[in-house]
């Protein structure tokens, strides 16, 4: 008898971070379409923050450019109308503004844009229970972080609860470094435990992509696109067209 081999069925998914309101609001807007042209899935609009700790200079560097530039929240709420009835988008963000906002607000902003859900990467998973309730029943998503460092047991208390995909981090350490370790185990005791997606994150890009997407279910990048929106010897339309042919490349590399 044949033992027939199915090839896998489903593309894997592209997550692409750009910093909002850098170089400006209309920018973003523009981007965001284009990425989603190019492949993009899921877009990660970044909430520009003066402290991005889980972030590396590139893009530390256009938060900053951004605040300098007058960013203020309002504008992340007007990009996100226009950007998420066409493409999945959440809000990527430290909990410094959650907190003093309020989840609520936050709530009830994503409801009104679209947007569905938050990446918050410094509201550990245990400090993050008492605000999930109000996210899930508005049916929106918190998405959950595992990294290489976290024991078996946290990862079985962490993934059968994740929702929509899991964040794997690739690395100890700060995103754009470039780092590169073997997954492939802490995938098998994720997947072991958990139907949730796994999409792995931190030092991805054209050249790292198809090798970190052994796997997994997808891929998130955002210093690679960040890159591009930082260099000034570029104009406005030729970043756009960058980024979606390095978006393209690496939608291609994670599915070949």
């Amino acid at each position: 008898m044949l033992k027939i081999i199915r090839k896998e069925s489903y593309l894997k998914q592209l997550v692409a971070y750009i910093t909002t309101g850098f170089p400006s609001l209309d920018f973003t807007i523009d981007a965001a379409l284009a990425l989603r042209e190019a492949g993009v899935d899921t877009l990660e609009l970044g909430m520009p923050f003066s402290d991005p700790v889980a972030d590396g200079p590139v893009i530390e560097a256009a938060n900053l450019k951004a605040l300098q530039n007058g960013f203020r929240l309002q504008q992340l709420f007007e990009a996100s109308a226009k950007i998420a009835p066409h493409i999945d988008t959440l809000w990527m963000g430290y909990f410094n503004p959650f907190y003093h906002k309020g989840m609520e607000h936050f709530i009830t902003q994503a409801k009104n844009t679209g947007v569905n859900g938050f990446i918050i990467p410094d509201l550990p998973f245990e400090e993050a229970q008492p605000y999930k309730p109000a996210i899930e029943d508005a049916n929106l998503h918190l998405i959950d972080f595992i990294a290489p460092t976290d024991p078996k047991e946290r990862i079985e208390a962490i993934a059968p609860k994740a929702k929509k995909f899991i964040y794997l981090v690739a690395y100890a350490g700060i995103t754009g470094a470039g780092k590169s370790e073997d997954l492939q185990e802490l995938v098998s005791q994720i997947k072991a435990c958990s139907t949730t997606p796994v999409y792995v994150g931190f030092g991805v890009d054209q050249n790292t992509a198809r090798e970190k997407a052994k796997g997994v279910d997808g891929v998130i990048v955002g210093s690679a696109f960040v890159k591009v929106l930082l260099d000034e010897q570029l104009s406005g339309t030729q970043k756009i067209t960058k980024i979606a042919a390095i978006a393209k490349e690496i939608k291609d590399k994670i599915n070949s």
